[in-house]
């Protein structure tokens, strides 16, 4: 019988598709129950109560779920506690995925945290060059197919994946018109592709209408998700650097080269942190008008085997 995963999610996409990678390349079968604290002096509270021990349902509310599980995963800040208390009343392992800040740490059986988040170094915790993408063959076969379901190439292809701003990121629709207008410069002769994002601002997706990309999906209007079929089909893909998770399945599979389209406003934060490391390690390159050559892809398995011998699912 199959192994099974309940994952606590705070209903993030970013965060519950981390949960449900690291699950796909386990080969395990996952289990969706949502969480939310009652208010954010709840949230607070839960800090305090994992620093004195105390393990207790009272201060959030989680979604029914049922069935025997082998293992609970988190991925985010209002998930680990949760997901810790949960894991010990059924008396299974627990994996925190991104780096649990102000938790006590030697009780979770594995963290997966990235090495920008510079976690420090305990034997429970996997320090990850990226964040945590799929391993899973099967997942980026069901993406490509997925996507020529809705589009047949016709030449070689570049993608465009633009993100959108956040706290240390800034996404301005002139910055972006140069941008488009090099990437055009840079790529004659391929098809042009873009994907909007559930983040980029409605002004950048007018203007991403209103350019000739060959193929565009604007998230706002259709949440199909094409990454998976670019990240494999694409020769060259463009990457907004306000997104630790699109650049991450960027240079973790497929063999295209990988161009960053700097948006960030802090060059210090642990995007730029991301960004420089990827850069070091040939992943990356950051797009200055020309196409640099760095195709560096990075392997997660060995990774993913630690997480399994230490989640005792191997």
């Amino acid at each position: 019988m199959g192994k099974r995963i309940l994952i606590i999610s705070d209903g993030k996409a970013g965060h519950e598709n981390q949960s449900r990678a690291l699950c796909d390349s386990l080969g395990a079968e996952s289990v969706v129950a949502r969480v939310a604290y009652a208010s954010r002096a709840h949230k607070a509270l839960s800090y305090l109560l994992d620093k004195s021990h105390i393990r207790t349902s009272a201060i959030f509310d989680v979604t029914p779920f049922e069935g025997a599980f082998d293992a609970v995963v988190g991925t985010g800040s209002t998930s680990f506690y949760p997901a810790k208390m949960l894991a010990r009343k059924m008396k299974i392992p627990v994996a925190a995925v991104l780096f649990p800040r102000g938790y006590r740490l030697d009780d979770f059986d594995c963290i997966l945290a990235p090495r920008f988040d510079r976690p420090p170094d305990l034997p429970n915790i996997i320090p990850l060059p990226v964040n945590l993408t799929n391993t899973s063959d099967a997942f980026y076969t069901q993406g490509v197919a997925a996507f020529r379901q809705r589009y047949a190439p016709q030449k070689p292809s570049v993608g465009v994946i633009v993100g959108g701003p956040n706290p240390v990121a800034e996404m301005r629709v002139d910055d972006m018109a140069r941008q488009f207008d090099r990437i055009f410069a840079a790529t004659e002769g391929c098809e042009r592709w873009i994907t909007t994002s559930r983040r980029t601002p409605h002004a950048v997706e007018d203007l991403v209408d209103s350019l000739p990309f060959d193929y565009k999906l604007i998230f706002s209007r259709d949440q199909f998700n094409p990454i998976p079929a670019f990240v494999m089909l694409c020769e060259t893909l463009f990457v907004t650097s306000d997104s630790t998770g699109m650049l991450s399945e960027a240079v973790t599979r497929g063999t295209a080269r990988v161009e960053v389209i700097m948006n960030l406003r802090r060059p210090e934060c642990k995007f730029g942190r991301l960004v420089r490391d990827l850069e070091t390690d040939g992943a990356a390159h950051i797009f200055d008008g020309k196409l640099g050559d760095a195709r560096k892809k990075i392997d997660l398995a060995p990774a993913i085997q630690r997480v399994a011998a230490l989640l005792k699912l191997a």
